[in-house]
């Protein structure tokens, strides 16, 4: 597509009047003057997506081709452009923002090895960091858990935080939450988001749409609201709040019509989850979903927020919900001012941003409908968000999933009742469901029920409660339902993520000690996002999703083997059977207590001083100057190696010859696999790194908290404990060294191969870099050696982190996988046709030499999508072309 439109006589500016105040718009509307037609027959998410083009033309981000490529959009054609696009604003979280943090720092240490100015070096946008990656769960179940697990967190990332703490002086524009406040979404969804911003451009205060990109996969959570944002690798953000535009290529548009209303007994979750595998069926990835339709009108925000939230688990770039009035009754009820509410109002109105149900349809690339009074209480499991199971049939399914394990185990229940299928872990977590008061409060009355007719949780059942924000805190209480939910042993351990991330904690060590010794398959139910292999603990095979209340009553049950719609939960004092049917409480019951004690003031008490934290740590130092001081001696933050040896200009693009395989993988390799968050194994190349620093498994952290440490994160690549590389015959971050085909960990093999001089390469199946959207996974793929990863599909947050980190990812042809072509990684591999001009999607040649001297040629597509994707890769990363950009001046 081409600009074919004179836009000589195009004049987007125009005005706002809101109080005393006259704002600047850039006028999507102005574009009808062009003949491109009427501008609502546009998604609503691409006419804001039109509105940043508009103004960003003006200060010369984007120009009129970019602008004309976007306006002309069609729903039957499926674009082939992209379209920069420069956020209000990022938002990061601390795994992925210490990483961040660390190579900001590095890129000022390098520009003062260069002779220059390292305080020129600050954010272009404005950047917050919310830390709620750290917290575990190392006590729960009593009053005592949040101090004890405050202060173990605390102590185990002080010197990560002195880093955060250093920051947030030494750069503009950068603002640090301190822990114990929330999860980074929910507090973007309560506090930070603003729906409609302003700020100064040529002279004028100029009004347009709030908009946020960040480094954790659900920053979709804030589409909820009306906000347009996605996650991004950690790579890509750093560029953009440099000032660096990200490249969007332009989207298809589903649109997703909701009709009817939910079930009694029914919830946001249940709603969400069979979004999600409705949606991963249809295959939405590198997509916008926009919802729409009658349904909107019986969910509310939070719920909308939920289903927003999950956009990365069914696959979009968003989950998108347009400005209406339940998103103004959510500004008023989360304490928003009447202004910001007036405003957000009038400016969407004026632009043709707000939706209302007699709003004319856009143009969708596809329709999908999905009737709301279909949908039945639900979870998702053992393995993946998209497997939606009905609650009568998850014991039938996990029965079926795990009866090879159940067949190898010592199945007979201790004197307690512990055995295959009893549930280990019951959290409640996650930003996904703690930030909807429906399904807390829904869980608060269902813990009071049960708590009336004499249940409680099994003893084996580590039970935990992790509000994504004190405000769910403030309204537990005052509804009373924050006792009854402690009765049952949900008291709250943390504001963070927690068992989401898999930061649960251990087991209890009775509890860990049977399902070792007896090799159990235990399972547990968390109101979260991602249930992936070894993602929640790593002694729990089987783990669900589920809303905040089905939580408690699997706590109460204490087992997945069970039809929680036809079998009780357990017998009362009188010995009569209490059924779930018999306990769960009304939607009437749930409003009533929402309208009681949810009101604006918990949300303005809650963030009055968000950013202040307490006096521990306030206290911290990490020193005053614009350079940080790299110590040498640290197990938790060292300078990367990235920009130590940077050349004024990139080095020449060759050829890949005579590379080894490295793994050979199949389909849905999550992120987690590829680059952990978890515990770090003693006798794993990591934990055996940190013994020889002296430091004891007691005291390893996690590989989340040690992400500013590359020495850490290269030897944790690949090392997940059920990562299976189809080259060795055991689960675990194993592979060959060839010629003579040794197993030994990844780590060893890599470091082999590069003292040889051999380049690497990976093979993966279908759906390669699903889940987080951790940097590490990219930056540790780069570190073991590997110059290209070829897959039968690809994430896409993972594709774009391998080209920020210089390292290419290629695309079999439908049809053709490394199975099919025989791989046993015995091979040598070359990749041909990329030393010279490259052209987005070109066919790249793959030449296969087997160990019996058989040869073959394949044709791959490079999957360097446009052309600064391609001056991404001859840069030798993202970054590294920002740092040459000031190195030069500009």
């Amino acid at each position: 597509m081409t600009a074919t439109k004179d836009f000589s006589r195009f004049t987007p500016r125009t005005t706002l009047q809101a109080g005393n105040t006259t704002y600047t718009v850039y006028s999507v509307k102005a574009l009808e003057q062009l003949g491109y037609g009427a501008i609502d027959r546009l998604p609503y998410s691409l006419r804001i997506l039109l509105e940043n083009l508009i103004r960003h033309a003006a200060r010369g981000l984007a120009d009129e081709t970019d602008i004309a490529n976007l306006a002309s959009w069609r729903p039957g054609a499926v674009p082939d452009a992209a379209v920069p696009f420069m956020p209000a604003r990022v938002i990061l979280q601390d795994f992925t923002g210490v990483p961040a943090l660390v190579d900001l720092a590095a890129m000022r240490s390098a520009l003062a090895r260069h002779g220059g100015d390292p305080a020129t070096m600050n954010p272009f946008i404005p950047v917050d960091l919310v830390i709620d990656h750290s917290v575990q769960v190392d006590r729960c179940g009593s009053s005592e858990a949040l101090a004890v697990n405050v202060g173990l967190e605390m102590t185990r990332n002080r010197e990560r935080y002195t880093m955060l703490h250093w920051g947030q002086q030494a750069f503009d524009n950068f603002r640090v939450v301190p822990p114990g406040t929330g999860i980074v979404h929910q507090v973007n969804l309560e506090y930070l988001a603003s729906v409609v911003t302003t700020g100064a451009q040529d002279g004028e205060t100029a009004i347009y749409p709030d908009s946020v990109l960040g480094t954790d996969s659900h920053t979709t959570m804030i589409n909820g609201l009306g906000v347009m944002g996605w996650g991004v690798g950690g790579i890509e953000a750093e560029a953009v709040l440099l000032g660096q535009p990200y490249s969007l290529q332009i989207p298809e548009v589903v649109g997703v019509r909701l009709t009817g209303n939910l079930q009694p007994g029914t919830t946001a979750t249940d709603l969400v989850l069979t979004i999600t595998r409705f949606l991963r069926a249809k295959g939405v990835v590198g997509r916008f979903v926009e919802f729409f339709g009658p349904g909107l009108a019986h969910l509310s925000l939070p719920d909308r927020a939920t289903i927003a939230n999950m956009a990365p688990e069914y696959g979009a770039t968003m989950g998108f919900f347009p400005v209406d009035d339940e998103t103004l009754r959510y500004l008023r009820a989360s304490g928003r001012t009447p202004a910001q509410v007036e405003l957000v109002e009038s400016y969407c109105r004026q632009q043709g941003f707000f939706y209302t149900p007699d709003s004319a349809e856009p143009s969708y690339s596809v329709v999908y409908d999905i009737p709301l009074d279909s949908v039945v209480p639900s979870l998702a499991g053992p393995k993946r968000p998209q497997d939606l199971l009905p609650l009568a049939g998850v014991g039938e399914d996990f029965s079926r999933q795990f009866a090879q394990q159940v067949a190898a185990s010592s199945p007979g229940p201790d004197a307690a009742g512990l055995t295959n299928g009893s549930v280990a872990i019951a959290a409640i977590t996650s930003c996904t469901n703690t930030s909807n008061p429906d399904v807390m409060i829904g869980a608060g009355l269902l813990a009071r029920k049960a708590r009336a007719r004499g249940l409680v949780s099994k003893p084996w059942v580590k039970t935990s409660l992790a509000p994504g924000s004190r405000v769910v805190t403030r309204y537990l209480e005052q509804s009373g339902l924050l006792t009854d939910l402690e009765a049952l042993g949900f008291h709250v351990v943390g504001y963070g993520c927690t068992t989401c991330i898999g930061n649960s904690g251990p087991l209890d060590e009775a509890v860990g000690a049977e399902v070792r010794d007896r090799n159990l398959v235990v399972a547990a139910v968390l109101s979260g996002n991602r249930n992936f292999e070894a993602r929640i603990h790593p002694q729990v095979r089987a783990n669900y999703l589920a809303s905040p209340p089905l939580v408690v009553a699997y706590a109460l049950a204490g087992t997945v083997l069970i039809d929680l719609e036809r079998e009780p939960l357990g017998t009362d004092a009188q010995g009569q059977p209490v059924y779930l049917r018999e306990i769960w409480p009304s939607a009437e019951e749930i409003r009533a207590a929402v309208r009681q004690s949810l009101k604006p003031d918990l949300f303005t008490v809650s963030y009055g001083s968000v950013f202040a934290g307490d006096a521990e740590w306030n206290e911290l130092h990490g020193g005053s100057g614009h350079l940080y001081q790299w110590d040498a001696e640290s197990s938790y933050i060292r300078e990367p190696p990235f920009f130590q040896d940077l050349a004024p200009e990139p080095r020449p693009v060759g050829n890949v010859v005579g590379a080894r395989i490295l793994a050979l993988f199949g389909d849905s390799i999550t992120t987690d696999h590829i680059s952990p968050a978890g515990s770090i194994g003693p006798q794993t190349p990591a934990g055996l790194y940190l013994q020889d620093l002296g430091i004891q498994p007691a005291d390893f952290n996690s590989y989340g908290s040690r992400r500013g440490n590359h020495e850490v994160m290269m030897r944790g690549t690949f090392a997940n404990i059920r990562i299976r590389n189809r080259m060795v015959d055991r689960e675990g971050g194993w592979t060959k060294h060839w010629p003579e085909g040794g197993e030994m960990p990844i780590y060893e093999a890599a470091m082999r191969y590069r003292q040889e001089e051999v380049p690497l390469v990976v093979f993966a199946g279908k759906d390669y870099g699903t889940g987080s959207s951790r940097d590490w996974a990219a930056k540790g793929t780069l570190l073991l050696g590997v110059r290209a990863v070829v897959a039968a599909s690809f994430e896409r947050i993972h594709r774009s982190n391998l080209v920020g980190m210089g390292v290419l990812p290629l695309q079999f042809p439908e049809g053709m996988d490394a199975a099919s072509l025989g791989l046993d990684g015995s091979e040598t591999v070359s990749l041909t046709g990329v030393d010279g001009d490259l052209t987005p999607g070109q066919q790249v040649s793959l030449r296969i030499d087997r160990a019996d001297g058989r040869s073959e040629t394949v044709q791959v597509r490079l999957r360097l999508d446009n052309a600064m994707e391609i001056d991404y890769y001859r840069q030798g990363g993202i970054l590294h072309k920002v740092l040459r950009q000031r190195l030069q001046g500009r």
